[in-house]
């Protein structure tokens, strides 16, 4: 049974720094695609960054430069170390992979970016 159990939300002002983890269990991260997803208020749920089973990376614009993303094998987690964070990026944050067809979801971390 997989599953993907995120950590690290959190209040931070504008400016500050967060570090999201996914714990998984079930899979090992470094054979599966990885990704972090994020959903605002009001607004559908968007793709922030993702780690692709050759270790190719994507990230959306509006994070490029700030976000990054990383496998840790040893734990067998991924994280997102968030810097220079702006009140847009408040939102619940997802991890997720796809495994032989089905996606699968953690239960979502908060992020609120606010003076």
């Amino acid at each position: 049974q997989v599953q993907l159990v995120e950590s690290g939300g959190g209040l931070v002002q504008p400016g500050g720094s967060l570090r999201l983890s996914c714990a998984a269990s079930g899979i090992s991260v470094t054979i599966y695609a990885m990704g972090w997803y994020r959903q605002a208020p009001g607004k559908q749920r968007e793709l922030v960054a993702s780690i692709n089973t050759d270790g190719g990376i994507n990230y959306a614009d509006s994070v490029k430069g700030r976000f990054t993303i990383s496998r840790e094998g040893a734990k067998n987690a991924m994280s997102l170390q968030m810097n220079s964070l702006k009140p847009e990026d408040t939102a619940v944050y997802y991890c997720h992979t796809r495994v032989y067809g089905n996606n699968y979801w953690g239960q979502g971390t908060q992020v609120t970016v606010s003076s």
